[in-house]
């Protein structure tokens, strides 16, 4: 076990290494120790996206979840970086109209969705996005469900809140640890910072909820079973998370973050995995990943769904293959 990054994924031009990217990697067993690692497991990180199923914990452990009716493709919407295609926006506002709420009352900022079609859509009839477009605002909607159940004021995003004050309990406790702090993320809402070890200890809390009968494993467990139960609701077509879930050969629930984060749920192995690449590519991040679940046996490396994340050409302008993305080898023995 070394106590820098390890190197995680590599880019080839021709015979050529032109790049490395670093990183480390937790893997924990269903006790929440580490069963294998690379890089250092108490690197301090930011999960950013990849803990939005811990940020969904209050909603549902609450009770708010039942008292609202909420499906369990509504429960997958809550953990999603989604692409802001058509059925996540309906989703999403059908959701915020059953609260009687609006896009007003979403916090998560306007973004541009990121599904073609309906870009181009949007750009043919000048219409300007909205919050509802943004990757978040599942988990918006779920942060908005908790706080009407609390009785809270209309800024959820607020660190001192009753949502994030549950949401930063539901933290520490998945993870062990106290956090050291936050930082604000792209949706506005704090995001809590952890260890490696502590994230990959919180997805095995996840892969081991469904053994436990408290309040707090039951409600990860449900939200476990919505992430692979609707991976097109998770992300999104295209879209890594959406697309190795699709490929696993056994439950697997997967989750990205910004800055090249990932998180891995394995329930029948009872296992949790969290992975960062330190300069933040998610390019490198996807590679790592379907490396690691090739690994894991929970994927085949001769599928072509995995083989566009775990060995993709990188193609010229004239269509020409110049290299190929690889995963350090030390991930794949």
């Amino acid at each position: 076990m070394t106590a820098t990054p390890a190197p995680l994924a590599e880019i080839w031009r021709g015979p050529f290494a032109e790049s490395l990217h670093f990183g480390h990697v937790v893997i924990c067993g269903p006790d929440g120790e580490i069963t294998e690692s690379w890089g250092d497991p108490q690197a301090v990180v930011l999960p950013r996206s990849s803990s939005k199923m811990i940020q969904a914990l209050p909603l549902v452990a609450s009770g708010a979840a039942d008292a609202f009716g909420l499906s369990e493709r509504q429960l997958a919407l809550a953990c999603a970086s989604h692409q802001g295609a058509t059925i996540h926006v309906e989703a999403v506002q059908a959701w915020l109209k059953d609260l009687g709420l609006s896009d007003a009352d979403l916090r998560c900022g306007p973004e541009m969705t990121r599904d073609r079609d309906l870009a181009r859509e949007m750009i043919k009839h000048d219409e300007s996005p909205c919050q509802w477009h943004n990757n978040c605002s599942g988990k918006h909607s779920g942060f908005l469900t908790l706080n009407r159940h609390l009785g809270g004021g209309p800024e959820y995003v607020q660190p001192d809140h009753p949502v994030q004050q549950a949401c930063l309990d539901a933290f520490e406790t998945v993870t062990a640890e106290s956090s050291p702090g936050y930082g604000i993320d792209g949706c506005s809402a704090p995001n809590f910072a952890t260890t490696m070890h502590g994230m990959a200890r919180a997805m095995a809390f996840y892969a081991t909820a469904h053994q436990r009968s408290d309040s707090l494993s039951q409600a990860a467990a449900r939200l476990t079973a919505a992430m692979y139960a609707f991976p097109e609701m998770v992300a999104g077509e295209g879209r890594a998370c959406t697309l190795l879930m699709r490929a696993a050969t056994e439950p697997v629930a997967l989750k990205t973050g910004a800055e090249g984060y990932f998180i891995a749920i394995l329930p029948q192995r009872g296992l949790g995995l969290a992975l960062k690449v330190q300069d933040g590519a998610t390019r490198a991040s996807e590679c790592a990943l379907a490396a690691l679940l090739v690994r894991l046996g929970v994927v085949d490396a001769q599928d072509p769904t995995v083989v566009q994340f775990l060995n993709p050409e990188i193609v010229n302008r004239r269509g020409i293959v110049t290299g190929q993305i690889r995963p350090a080898a030390d991930l794949m023995r």
